[in-house]
């Protein structure tokens, strides 16, 4: 009788894990992402939220938090509970911020669980188009016989573009001075008005801009040309053969979300990235769909730590 009684307890708990991803999501699904809107980030989130709210069959709404390049968002995520109705929209600063800031109070491997990358970009390398430079080669060498005397902003301390732009003065032994900004909306305005000298940033806010003829695009920092920008020339290509930046977007949980709930998630998108307007939407933005299992995502998280953690100890960067 008693190892009756036991199986009857036991059993609804075993199968716990089973129901609750037979039954997820029973309601709206939170998507946190850590810049402000008109980002890529954030046009990049919004449409992945799209994407999984048509493939999950709940609304996923993001949530905007921007600030410290989104560390913000990223430690209330990390505290969120782990049920899989608060998720995090991510990208290259989730792997540097644990380097760039003292008091993160995260870490980039261990708090979460890989959900899916989404899609991969080049940033582009840009410039008004009033400005004398025509390529990467004319810039750098203005920048080498006048130092300290550009500027290039970027979307926050630790943001893609400014880590990828302090490889670019690493790589090129150039002085050009940063101007942090709350998100890259205000940095392409300012450069359109003239403020600062450059930046480099995300295709899908740029391109626009580019397409316009308010914008200049120099390079894109990918290791091949972009598909959206095939006349743009690398910065590998322009004469600085040791630079490449490519920038990656993806879903993270908070770290004990079940992992039926995890594969839930990650096949929707997967079926939403195969869709052919969806594909469209991204490719649209500059962004190329990538999809793949959450383990593959860990590996691509676990190298990007190495690589920008090498890149922050080795100049000393802070951002606190």
């Amino acid at each position: 009788m008693f190892r009756l009684l036991c199986a009857c307890f036991t059993a609804p708990l075993l199968a716990a894990p089973g129901v609750l991803a037979q039954a997820y999501p029973t309601k709206p699904i939170r998507l946190l992402v850590g810049f402000a809107p008109g980002g890529a980030a954030d046009i990049l989130g919004r449409l992945s939220a799209q994407a999984l709210s048509d493939g999950i069959g709940e609304q996923v709404v993001v949530d905007n938090r921007p600030g410290a390049g989104s560390l913000i968002a990223t430690e209330i995520a990390a505290r969120a509970n782990a049920d899989g109705y608060t998720l995090l929209f991510t990208s290259p600063p989730h792997a540097i911020n644990r380097a760039l800031y003292r008091k993160a109070k995260y870490d980039p491997v261990a708090d979460f669980d890989p959900v899916v990358q989404a899609v991969a970009t080049a940033l582009v390398l840009t410039v008004n188009p009033a400005s004398p430079f025509k390529s990467v080669r004319e810039l750098v060498s203005y920048a080498k016989s006048n130092p300290g005397k550009l500027s290039y902003g970027s979307g926050g301390s630790g943001a893609s573009g400014h880590l990828a732009m302090e490889l670019f003065k690493s790589v090129t032994a150039t002085d050009i001075v940063h101007i942090p900004y709350k998100g890259t909306g205000p940095v392409i305005t300012d450069l359109i008005g003239g403020q600062i000298h450059m930046t480099i940033g995300s295709a899908a806010p740029t391109l626009p801009q580019v397409k316009a003829g308010k914008l200049r695009a120099l390079a894109v920092t990918s290791k091949h040309r972009s598909i959206v920008l095939p006349d743009v020339p690398t910065v590998a290509e322009s004469g600085f053969p040791a630079y490449e930046v490519t920038q990656w977007f993806g879903i993270l949980a908070p770290r004990g979300t079940p992992a039926a709930v995890i594969d839930k998630v990650n096949a929707a998108m997967q079926l939403a990235l195969q869709r052919k307007e969806v594909r469209e939407r991204f490719l649209a933005s500059s962004a190329e769909p990538v999809g793949g299992t959450p383990q593959a995502f860990r590996a691509l998280i676990v190298e990007e730590v190495a690589k920008w953690g090498k890149l922050v100890r080795t100049l000393d960067l802070k951002a606190d």
